[in-house]
């Protein structure tokens, strides 16, 4: 599952607005702010299921945006 630093990286990698990123994983905007959010995510009243992580996740990747494996100091994306 991707991080909500990672999350947030790659969207902003893209240049696309939370809005945009809502509309193509089929998600509200509020779930991808709580999705972007650490405080939000660790918090158990603000849930984000690991279903709506992973459309997010797909939504960005779909846009061109590639998340890399953690190497020892932490996670990445990158755009194509």
């Amino acid at each position: 599952m991707q991080s909500a630093v990672s999350l947030h990286a790659a969207r902003i990698l893209l240049g696309r607005s939370q809005e945009e990123i809502a509309e193509l994983a089929g998600v509200s905007v509020v779930t991808v702010r709580r999705a972007e959010s650490v405080t939000a995510r660790s918090n158990p009243a603000t849930p984000v299921s690991a279903e709506k992580i992973a459309a997010i996740a797909s939504a960005l990747e779909a846009a061109g945006v590639k998340f890399m494996a953690e190497n020892g100091r932490g996670k990445a994306v990158r755009s194509d």
